[in-house]
């Protein structure tokens, strides 16, 4: 585990905007560092990235919510590592990432 300081009840007392934000840093991370064509920091991220996807996923006061957060997970996971058969793209993880950040930012 790469977030050691984690392992507390810190991250479950974040919101569901204040968590996505955070994931949504390691994911521009990973595609940062892909672009500069530097897949080990990449992996590093993507590793953060998948950490910390699991850690919301075991937040039990997202309930209804799990299902959206585990399709976002797979769905970086096919962008980042897999195939892409979704087609997605640098753009709209852009996009979809920072409506997060935006939100906890003002507190949506």
């Amino acid at each position: 585990m790469q977030h050691t300081d984690l392992k507390t009840d810190r991250w479950f007392k974040l919101s569901l905007l204040e968590q996505m934000a955070n994931i949504g840093s390691e994911i521009e991370r990973a595609i940062k560092w892909t672009n500069k064509n530097n897949p080990e920091y990449g992996n590093l991220a993507n590793t953060r990235a998948l950490e910390l996807f699991d850690l919301t996923l075991q937040d039990k006061r997202h309930g209804s919510g799990l299902k959206e957060i585990a399709r976002a997970r797979e769905l970086w996971l096919d962008y980042f590592v897999g195939a892409n058969q979704y087609r997605q793209t640098e753009e709209q993880w852009h996009r979809y990432i920072y409506s997060f950040t935006y939100a906890s930012r003002n507190k949506v």
